[in-house]
């Protein structure tokens, strides 16, 4: 079989089950992660169709257009730009939401961070509204998690980055959550008021060592934004800063969520006992086991 690339008779001689196989062999020959799984889903991309659809047209061809639209996605693909960023979008949590460069793809482990942040917000908002802030939102994938899990609470997200704000807006309206998170540009603590108080604090900050950003895999060293990633000369520059200037922003028993590093866990442990007015009260592991986010609670 030629590649999709090279000139044929007739294009519409591509049927999906063609494209699916042969792609797949291609991309595995080049090292791509899930093969099988990127074609399909790029295929159903192209197509507008959802993935499980591609098994009851297998025998269908595609037009010059799609073929084309296609081999794009392909070159984007083997030039190692995440699948995310080509689709536009990554499923988290209980939701799908909007991703391009200026924000950082979410992970499935960060999927922890809500887990444990969920944890500590009631149901039901009657007897009191929580006021839950998140640093650093990004494409507010996490507050949106949490506003979309407890509704009738009080949540507001910041970013220093007004693209990526932009992305967590858009976010927020296509979940039917417009108007439930307050977001607005800052850099961490810097703009609000001394006085203000929040029940829960939740950040998932940079936490990569700034010499090791260089040795990451194409797909993040090349593609996703530096900003979100370098965490400083020991990666716990932003983790630092959180830990130090939180305590005045939390109210009594107020809690404190921090997704860390691999191999991070002790190092902040100790910011958190040296820090005034914060106690450790959880480690919490990811599924490969490493301890993945920290939790403090104001004394």
């Amino acid at each position: 079989m030629q590649k999709p690339s090279d000139s044929q008779s007739s294009d519409s001689q591509w049927t999906i089950l063609d494209l699916i196989k042969w792609t797949t062999t291609y991309f595995d020959s080049h090292q791509i992660d899930c093969p099988r799984l990127t074609v399909e889903l790029l295929l159903a991309h192209v197509l507008g169709i959802e993935r499980i659809d591609l098994y009851l047209r297998f025998d269908q061809p595609l037009s010059a257009d799609e073929l084309a639209h296609f081999k794009q996605l392909i070159k984007r693909r083997l030039n190692r730009e995440p699948l995310a960023y080509i689709l536009g979008r990554r499923d988290f949590w209980e939701m799908t939401v909007a991703v391009d460069q200026n924000v950082l793809i979410p992970r499935p482990e960060t999927e922890f961070l809500v887990e444990a942040a969920l944890n500590l917000i009631p149901e039901s908002s009657n007897a009191r509204r929580m006021r839950i802030l998140e640093l650093g939102t990004g494409s507010g994938a996490i507050i949106l998690s949490l506003a979309a899990g407890r509704p009738g609470h009080l949540f507001y997200a910041s970013d220093m980055d007004f693209n990526a704000l932009k992305v967590a807006r858009k976010n927020a309206g296509a979940n039917q959550l417009a108007g439930h998170v307050g977001f607005f540009a800052a850099n961490w603590f810097a703009p609000i008021q001394a006085t203000a108080e929040f029940d829960l604090i939740v950040s998932n900050p940079p936490y990569i060592p700034a010499n090791d950003i260089a040795g990451l895999a194409p797909e993040i060293y090349n593609y996703e934004p530096e900003l979100a990633l370098d965490g400083g000369a020991d990666g716990l520059t932003e983790i630092r800063h959180i830990i130090e200037s939180a305590p005045p922003h939390l109210s009594e028993g107020g809690r404190l969520l921090i997704e860390i590093g691999n191999g991070q866990s002790v190092a902040v442990q100790a910011l958190i006992e040296a820090a005034q007015g914060l106690q450790l009260i959880r480690i919490i592991q990811d599924y490969g086991g490493y301890n993945r986010v920290v939790a403090a609670e104001k004394l």
